[in-house]
């Protein structure tokens, strides 16, 4: 039930003076949410929740932290409550096992006050596991919470019973086809009946996820709330370096922050974590890194040690952090630039969190100059760019990459006029 109310209270700090007893919802959810103190609803909860209870189909745009996942969990529940048949009824597909768990344990919260049984299905469980998930798939369970991956293996064994859903969502349909899950997700949706309602939120609206939502929509209604910018109390910071310098550097800035307990650094590969981690390591750090070459387990209690402050630094992908819910970050450090600006957001927004004070520092080589700029015109700031200390060298400078474009483009005309010379 604590998971739900976390969710609810982090994205409280943008609300619209909407209570949720102006919902339809029934008196259980109600009493549900009011049991925690929460009585007014997040942007995108008063924009999503009424169009979902009326069995709209829906698209909505929202970022990490503002509140989607109590959006479509509540009115589904509601929904839930008013069907009396057996089987599955409710299908909610996310990118990643860390965001599964997240999502079961909102769910659980607020089933707790109802009589619906959800079950999370992702990859790395032992044979109990998978046994557990093919009763909850064979219809024991009214929500199944699942990775693409995961639940395509069910599914080819034959057994799987969709015949009762009438609720499609997809969280994060953005990340789900990144990983490339596209197939996966229409082969699943092939197996699900016609007449349903389906929802899908992403942080993006590329022309990608326009084509997904075409596939798998009927009419849908389309919701948004626009990206926030880093709260005033993240103080951000930036320093130029080439990719070699990066460990040394991370190193540098780690020896001064002694009195910061919780750590997140993000890489932009499995590799790169598993080399940061190493190093850090080897320096005496008490860090853990968490990718997919981990056991599910492993990967479990390794956020169990971060959230609970037995490990002090955690080293992480965008994707593998998916799920991660934890309070009380004291510093994001980007070991690589994002490639989406938005992404920058959601990373740094893991601090200074409930009007709180944390920090920031971003490494930017010269081939992340450009990604770096479209995120200062989306935060509507120009960070001041530091070079690193003269222990560790002098990095690249803000102007490099234009250098790189202006070589590359006199390299084509050399090519060009080469090109030319052969052709008479």
């Amino acid at each position: 039930m604590v998971y739900l109310y976390s969710s609810l209270r982090k994205a409280v700090k943008k609300n619209t003076d909407m209570k949720f007893s102006e919902f339809d919802l029934n008196d259980t959810l109600i009493e549900a949410i009011y049991y925690a103190n929460f009585d007014e609803a997040t942007e995108i909860q008063a924009k999503a929740i009424p169009l979902i209870l009326e069995g709209k189909d829906l698209i909505g745009c929202a970022q990490t932290g503002t509140g989607k996942t109590a959006a479509f969990v509540l009115p589904m529940l509601n929904q839930l409550s008013e069907i009396n048949s057996e089987g599955v009824k409710a299908l909610i597909l996310c990118p990643t096992r860390e965001l599964a768990i997240q999502i079961d344990r909102q769910v659980q919260g607020l089933a707790y006050f109802t009589n619906s049984v959800c079950r999370a299905v992702y990859g790395g469980g032992d044979g109990v596991a998978w046994d557990q998930e093919r009763e909850a798939l064979e219809g024991a369970a009214d929500i199944i919470i699942a990775t693409p991956g995961r639940l395509i293996s069910h599914l080819e064994r034959g057994y799987v019973n969709f015949k009762s859903v009438k609720n499609l969502i997809l969280d994060e349909a953005d990340r789900m086809l990144d990983i490339g899950f596209f197939d996966d997700i229409i082969k699943i949706i092939g197996s699900l009946p016609k007449s349903r309602q389906s929802l899908m939120f992403s942080a993006t609206m590329a022309p990608k996820i326009r084509k997904l939502a075409n596939e798998i929509l009927t009419h849908p209604h389309e919701v948004s709330v626009a990206i926030s910018k880093p709260a005033e109390g993240v103080l951000q910071e930036v320093f130029m370096a080439y990719e070699e310098q990066k460990i040394p550097l991370v190193r540098y800035v780690l020896k001064d922050k002694e009195e910061f307990k919780s750590i997140i650094i993000f890489c932009s590969t499995k590799k790169k974590v598993g080399q940061l981690t190493r190093k850090l390591k080897s320096a005496k750090l008490n860090a853990q890194g968490i990718s997919s070459d981990l056991e599910q387990l492993d990967r479990e209690q390794t956020i169990s040690d971060f959230r609970s402050g037995r490990t002090r630094i955690l080293v992480a992908t965008d994707v593998m952090s998916r799920g991660i819910d934890i309070k009380g970050i004291d510093l994001v450090i980007n070991f690589d630039v994002p490639t989406d600006a938005e992404d920058y957001v959601h990373r740094i927004g893991r601090t200074a969190r409930a009007k709180t004070s944390g920090m920031a520092i971003t490494l930017i080589s010269e081939i992340d100059i450009q990604r770096f700029k479209r995120i200062e015109r989306l935060i509507e700031r120009n960070l001041e760019k530091r070079q690193p200390p003269e222990s560790i060298g002098k990095g690249p400078s803000w102007s490099t990459e234009k250098s790189i474009k202006h070589k590359k483009k006199n390299n084509f005309k050399n090519s060009s006029r080469d090109n030319s010379k052969r052709n008479r």
